[in-house]
């Protein structure tokens, strides 16, 4: 995505494209490559929806409600980055695609120093939780800033051990609501000494589908995840996942077989996870690690030709296709018979109308039933 500076009315304009249900961060990047900008994709949002089977009318977000949430945001004492302008985070800007919009507050820059996000698990024991501060403490001592998620146990004490060097608090909610409670002072302390970023409004209460948003987020600006503690089924072990699709170094402590906890993180290790047993141990990955950057010379998937025009057969048979299961966009191009081009242009008709969700990654569903209209 190229970086520009944008005018207030492009600013306000990219907000309302953001916030409008049923348009994710792939759908965002295909409309911005489509048309160019988004008032003019703001423009084709009815017709796109109604050609992908929409019955009621798509909730536009309104001019003023997004001048109302830059207002609000702006007297809260936090700013909302887009993601095509100079000061958004060199290390989302990257992501494939980007998360279109998110907010800040606090006067650390992420793209001061380097990055490591530590996670774990939230019913953490009380070596893994000195391990995890102790570890943040020596990184931030050494440079690192440590980015983690404000939860219970591990992310809690990584937080606290950086809170004097450095550390990013991102936030599956808005920035005004405190999660857990018992974080207040630390959330406080972050706002004022680092930094908190969500993807959320102020104002928004989190959901399940948001914590594996904020997971993208807290790998994305890392350039390592190092795992502590963590069960087989949990956010930690999605968060890893994420940071190796993106590219990024990922480790993980291990730990006794009989502890549920470090089943995910001894089976991170035998995936092929680096093995950490201190700070001195992630700091020789992370001298290593290559920095991300944007490829000019390849082209994303989310950039792929979204102008050919499908008719309604194709239409019709690219959606049933789609199951709750998810595949790969590429499969679809496959089994559909249709052009890469039409595939992409009917994805993102079909999204519009809630009927698929196009997942970061090349990946496409079903739309869940209870996905906002």
């Amino acid at each position: 995505m190229i970086r520009q500076e944008l005018t207030h009315a492009e600013r306000v304009d990219w907000l309302r494209l953001a916030r409008t249900p049923q348009v994710g961060p792939v759908a965002f990047a295909k409309l911005i490559a489509r048309y160019g900008n988004a008032g003019d994709a703001l423009e084709a949002l009815p017709a796109l929806a109604a050609k992908g089977g929409r019955i009621n009318a798509l909730k536009i977000v309104s001019r003023e409600e997004a001048e109302a949430e830059l207002a609000a945001t702006d007297n809260f004492g936090a700013r909302i980055l887009m993601a095509c302008e100079p000061e958004y985070p060199d290390l989302l800007a990257v992501l494939d695609p980007p998360p279109p919009v998110i907010s800040v507050q606090g006067r650390l820059d992420p793209d001061a120093a380097p990055c490591c996000a530590i996670v774990g698990s939230r019913n953490s024991s009380a070596i893994g939780i000195r391990f995890a501060r102790d570890v943040a403490r020596e990184l931030g001592q050494a440079g690192i800033t440590i980015v983690s998620g404000l939860a219970r146990g591990i992310d809690g004490a990584a937080h606290t051990g950086a809170l004097d060097t450095g550390t990013i608090a991102v936030l599956a909610s808005g920035l005004d609501h405190i999660y857990p409670p018992e974080h207040a002072d630390l959330h406080q302390a972050i706002a004022q000494q680092g930094l908190l970023v969500t993807e959320s409004p102020l104002g928004a209460v989190p959901t399940a589908r948001d914590f594996p948003r904020r997971n993208r987020l807290i790998s994305g600006l890392s350039l390592g995840t190092v795992v502590i503690e963590a069960a087989m089924r949990s956010g930690s072990l999605i968060t890893a996942r994420l940071a190796a699709e993106q590219g990024r170094e990922v480790m993980a402590t291990p730990g006794s077989p009989l502890d549920p906890r470090a089943k995910g993180t001894n089976k991170l290790i035998r995936d092929g996870a680096a093995l950490i047993e201190s700070a001195d141990d992630i700091l020789d990955i992370l001298r290593q690690a290559k920095r991300p950057v944007a490829a000019e010379s390849d082209t994303p998937d989310y950039m792929a030709d979204t102008d050919d025009e499908a008719d309604a057969t194709v239409r019709t048979r690219i959606a049933e296709l789609l199951s709750p299961s998810p595949v790969s966009i590429d499969e679809l191009v496959r089994q559909s018979g249709a052009s890469a081009g039409e595939v992409h242009s009917v994805l993102i008709e079909l999204e519009l109308a809630g009927r698929a969700s196009v997942l970061p990654g090349g990946l496409v569903q079903m739309a869940l039933q209870d996905d906002p209209d």
